[in-house]
């Protein structure tokens, strides 16, 4: 999983409409990001890729969107159902590779 700085900060910039270049708000953005990638990492029990489309994509940029308004302490309230939801798409894919893999898992 090649979670950038280069690939993931533009994407999370103009999700939070920053349209200015300045590096610290870059720096500021980005290690939200790395806190929000570390809290949805646990939560789904695996490293996520974040520079796809996806559940993980969406919650990341939520995330740092909660974060950076002050409301973190409701985020994980207001997201359950999609954090259970990429929780249970992991373990579906955990499930399929198990069923794929000739030495049986």
């Amino acid at each position: 999983m090649n979670n950038t700085k280069e690939a993931l900060l533009p994407v999370l910039k103009s999700y939070l409409d920053i349209t200015w270049t300045d590096e610290a708000t870059d720096a500021k953005v980005w290690d939200m990001a790395r806190a929000g990638m570390a809290y949805l990492d646990s939560k789904a029990g695996r490293q996520m890729d974040y520079n796809l489309p996806g559940f993980a994509r969406s919650l990341l940029m939520d995330y740092v969107r909660y974060m950076r308004d002050g409301a973190l302490d409701i985020f994980e309230a207001n997201y359950l159902s999609l954090i259970l939801a990429m929780q249970n798409e992991v373990a579906v894919n955990r499930y399929e590779e198990s069923e794929t893999d000739p030495a049986g898992g």
